[in-house]
This record gives structure tokens, C-alpha cells and sequence, in this order.
């Protein structure tokens, strides 16, 4: 059926739309800005750590705008929580227009990433539970379509990069402005809009009542990521300059308990709020489930480029992201044939996606060839493409009395997993299993390449752990065939440090396969999975 036909309201379609409008222009200036990073670097001489943190702000923004935004959205209404978002998104393009001297660059271009990174959850924090509003019968074929414009910014902006700044070399503050004209054409489709209530608003549930189901084991999952997260924010303020790798590696332990001291007073506050509510056990796995998926899809997403790149060409490696992308966004519109044809339920869609998701990082850690890779990486952009919107979709469906927050905070622990977990954790497989590999094949050679510092995950001290050097290892990459005995073997090493990080990433949905069977055993022995209404909900 069509949207114009299933809407709760007539202008549901526009509604849609405008909300799939809105996540693309997040998609697109996603994209650009990661293309355009390595010119900040060259222009503004930043370090590597510089610029992973001005690239950390796009997961910080987000986190802080889609679960303040979810918590107040259902109060306020979602149009001034549009207006908002609109405000921030120009906002954010000036305030990153402002990095003209290495002076003020960087303040600038990471709160104009954070802002803009803000205004991005702000928007899902509306777009997530309005569409699960207007279609409440077929939340997870539309919370699907709307998600396909994810994939559909990240195509666009990803070709835009690579025509604008390979090609023709055009300044980054044009290519970033690009973005804006997504943002002016869903600005314009929410405009003088008429939005619907949710359940929850109808009904007149109070905030103590929305977070009940989130309770006390929820709010463990998202306090115990901030928690983490606010103790890498805090490490570099703690750690004075010229500072010893133990001083460093204190003032990482006192970081990390005060992000989890904030965390301990935010459970507390859901504590009271709820009346110490502990909250559902299926919700507090579901929050689980999502940190998992945060990991292996965005975290993956953040370094899928690289590795393909590294095994293959760089050309290629674009060549594959896109593939990945497009099957995402083409099947994204199926979710409603496949549930009704194919007689799915949205657990049972997420279990199958777990499976094909691990069978694809498999035969990707594997691959040799161009024409494997587009195999491997297809099955697995198969796997990964129902994940995030499905997700939202059964807890919206189970948890009608929680409104926007459930949804929100799930987005939330996906970003901050992605953040913290995912892309940092794959990083430190990769560095781990190069060093490992070309240790055993000449520790001498080890001892030339290796980084100066042992790579670490989460401040846990790991200091038999070294990765290869980057200034190095790129040297002996742009050898090519002139490189020597040396050089490709730290190249070989390298790639099957590569390989062996895909294999890894295999086992996280490996473990959502689990879990979801769990849950499909679980809703069979109830009498099967269906969406609830807040009175069928137990008090």
C-alpha cells in the first residue's frame, strides 16, 4: 500500500518525505566532510589525533540531539524541534566557514561538526517517532523507506567527493556547502505542516510514565556508554603536556571514573523519575542488541573504505562502498514485501540479516579478487541493511507507552557504540593483527616498524600491543612495485592484519544471531510477535 493510503493523516506522504529528506541531507553532509577531512590536515598542518577528535564531535552532536531531543519531543511538538534542527544545520555551515587561519580552524570545525552532528540527531529524534506515528499497522516498511535515505546521502555525497575533490580539486568549503540544498528542500516540505500526536502524547503519559519501561537497566546501557565516552572527552584536559605514558595512562583511569560517577547520577535520575522502576528485560536486551549493532554497522561503514582500499585499490574501495550503499538503499523499500510475501516477522528479518551479515564479513576477510569482493560485500550489505530502522521499528511496536525515548535513546547507544566501540575496537584489531603478523614473520623487521606507542582500547593498558607505525607503513605502501623484500612484506603483514580484523568483526552478528533467536523463541512462546497498544502494555 502507499503511504497517502496508510497515514493516520492526510499528509502523512509529505510528512514521509520530508523526514526522508531531512536524514539525506545528514547523509550528504556526512559524506562530503568525511571526504574533505584529509584537506583540513594538509591546510591547517592538524595531527591525526586532531582530527579524529574533530570527526569524534559528529558522533557526540548526534548522541546529544537525538536523546535530549527524544526526551522532550513528545512535550514540545515535533515542529519546533524541526525549526530547530533547520536553525542548527545553517548555523553549523557558517561556523565551519569560519576555519580561515590555523589559528581558529580547529575550535571551528569541531563545533561546526558538533553542531551540525546535534542538528543530524535532533532530526531522527523527529523523524524516528513521527513515521512510527503516521503508520503504526507497518512501522517496519516505513521506518525502512525513511532510513533509505541514509545510504542514498552517503551515495550521493560519496560521488560528489570524488568528482568534486579528486577530480576537480574544488575548494572544501563549496563542496560543504552542498548539504545546504537538502536542507532548504526539507525545511520547505515541513513547512506550515500539521503534525500528528504520539500514543504516548495522547494519552497523556508523563515522563515518569514514558521512561517506566526504560527503567533502571536501560538507563545502565546508555549511562555506561556516556560513561565512556565522557572519559576519552576528559583524558586529553587531565594529561599535561609532555606528559609520561604513565602519567597518561592515570589520567585515563581518573577520566573514566568520573565519565562513570556522571553515569552513576543519570541511573539514579531515571531511578527516581520512575520511582525505581527496573524497567523491561526485552527492551534493556533489545538497547543491548543495538550497542552490538552501532558496532558492526557503523563502526564497520567507518573503516570499510580503508580496508578495501588496503587490499585492493583506492578507486576500488570507493567503487565497493558504493555497491554496499546502493543495495542498502534499493532494498530498504522491500521491507514491506518481504514481511508480507516472503511472511517474515521483523524478528525473524533481523535474524536472517545477522546470518547473512556474519557469512559476508567471513568470506570478505578471504577475498582476493575484485568480483569476490562485490560477492562477500554484497551479502553482507544484505545483512547489515534491516538492521537499525527494523530495530526502532519492534521496539516502537512493543513499547507504545515509552513514545520517542525508547527509539531515541536506542539511536543514541548505536551512535555512541559506533563511536566508541566499534570504530575504536576495529582499529585496535587492525593494529593488533598486522603487528602480530609481521612479527612472526621478522620480529626484526617487527622492531624497525613498529609504532612507538602500544594501541590501547577503552583506557585498558595493553602493552604488549603494537600496531605499525603510520608514517612508515605508508612509505612502504607507496613503494608499489618498486617496493623492496622489506617493504612488501610489512605490506602483506599489513593486508592480513586486514583480513583477520574482517574475520573478527564476524563474530558481533554472529551474537546478534543468537540473541535474536532468543527473542523469536520468546515472542513463539506468547503467540507471536504483533505491535501493542499503551493499554495492553502491563503497569
Amino acid at each position: 500500500m502507499s503511504a497517502k493510503t496508510e497515514g493516520i493523516v492526510p499528509n502523512a506522504s509529505r510528512l514521509l518525505w520530508a523526514g526522508f529528506m531531512a536524514i539525506l541531507a545528514a547523509g550528504v553532509g556526512f559524506a562530503v566532510r568525511g571526504g574533505i577531512i584529509d584537506n583540513w590536515g594538509k591546510e591547517y598542518s592538524f595531527t591525526a589525533t586532531q582530527l579524529g577528535l574533530i570527526g569524534g564531535a559528529g558522533f557526540t552532536g548526534f548522541c546529544f540531539g537525538i536523546i535530549l531531543g527524544g526526551v522532550i519531543v513528545d512535550k514540545i511538538g515535533y515542529g519546533k524541534l524541526v525549526i530547530t534542527a533547520f536553525l542548527l544545520h545553517v548555523i553549523s555551515a557558517f561556523v565551519t566557514f569560519g576555519a580561515t587561519t590555523p589559528e581558529n580552524a580547529y575550535n571551528m570545525l569541531y563545533w561546526g561538526m558538533f553542531i551540525f552532528a546535534y542538528a543530524n540527531g535532533t532530526l531522527e529524534a523527529v523523524a524516528n517517532p513521527l513515521v512510527a506515528t503516521l503508520y503504526p499497522n507497518n512501522r517496519t516498511h516505513y521506518l525502512n523507506i525513511l532510513h533509505a535515505s541514509w545510504p542514498a546521502g552517503m551515495i550521493i555525497g560519496v560521488c560528489l567527493g570524488w568528482w568534486l575533490d579528486d577530480k576537480l580539486q574544488l575548494k572544501w568549503q563549496y563542496q560543504l556547502a552542498l548539504y545546504l540544498v537538502p536542507t532548504v528542500i526539507y525545511g520547505i516540505m515541513f513547512m506550515g505542516q500539521r503534525f500528528p500526536k504520539s500514543e504516548a502524547a495522547e494519552k497523556g503519559a508523563s515522563l515518569g510514565q514514558m521512561f517506566k519501561d526504560v527503567g533502571i537497566l536501560g538507563a545502565l546501557v546508555i549511562s555506561a556508554l556516556l560513561a565512556l565516552f565522557l572519559g576519552d572527552v576528559l583524558k586529553p584536559m587531565l594529561t599535561a603536556d609532555g606528559a609520561t605514558a604513565e602519567q597518561a595512562l592515570q589520567a585515563g583511569k581518573t577520566a573514566t571514573n568520573i565519565g562513570y560517577v556522571i553515569g552513576g547520577i543519570l541511573v539514579i535520575a531515571v531511578g527516581w523519575i520512575t520511582r525505581f522502576s527496573l524497567g523491561s528485560i526485552l527492551l534493556f536486551v533489545l538497547f543491548i542488541t543495538h550497542a552490538l549493532i552501532g558496532a558492526v554497522e557503523l563502526g564497520t561503514d567507518g573503516w570499510i573504505q580503508n580496508i578495501t582500499g588496503n587490499l585492493f585499490t583506492s578507486e576500488q574501495g570507493k567503487a565497493l562502498f558504493l555497491w554496499t550503499s546502493s543495495i542498502m538503499f534499493g532494498l530498504r523499500f522491500c521491507a514491506h514485501f518481504i514481511e508480507t510475501k516472503l511472511g517474515f516477522s521483523p524478528v525473524g528479518l533481523l535474524l536472517t540479516c545477522a546470518i547473512l551479515a556474519c557469512v559476508g564479513l567471513i568470506l570478505a576477510s578471504g577475498m582476493q579478487t575484485f568480483t569476490v569482493a562485490l560477492v562477500a560485500l554484497g551479502i553482507y550489505a544484505v545483512g547489515k541493511t534491516f538492521f537499525w530502522p527494523t530495530m526502532l521499528a519492534v521496539a516502537s511496536d512493543r513499547y507504545p507507552r515509552t513514545g520517542a525515548i525508547a527509539i531515541s535513546i536506542m539511536g543514541g547507544i548505536g551512535m555512541l557504540s559506533a563511536g566508541m566501540i566499534g570504530g575504536p575496537g576495529l582499529g585496535y584489531c587492525k593494529d593488533r593483527f598486522a603487528g602480530e603478523s609481521l612479527k612472526a614473520k621478522d620480529p626484526a623487521l617487527f622492531e624497525e616498524y613498529k609504532a612507538p606507542k602500544p594501541s590501547m582500547f577503552l583506557n585498558i593498558p595493553a602493552t604488549s600491543t603494537y600496531g605499525l607505525d603510520g608514517g612508515k607503513l605508508a612509505a612502504a605502501k607507496d613503494g608499489g612495485v618498486e617496493r623492496t623484500p622489506a617493504q612488501q612484506t610489512v605490506v602483506t603483514a599489513d593486508q592480513e592484519g586486514d583480513r583477520k580484523t574482517l574475520k573478527a568483526d564476524a563474530y558481533i552478528p554472529a551474537t546478534m544471531a543468537v540473541i535474536y533467536l532468543l527473542i523469536l523463541l520468546y515472542f513463539k512462546s506468547i503467540g507471536g510477535y504483533r505491535p501493542l497498544h499503551i493499554d495492553e502494555q502491563k503497569s
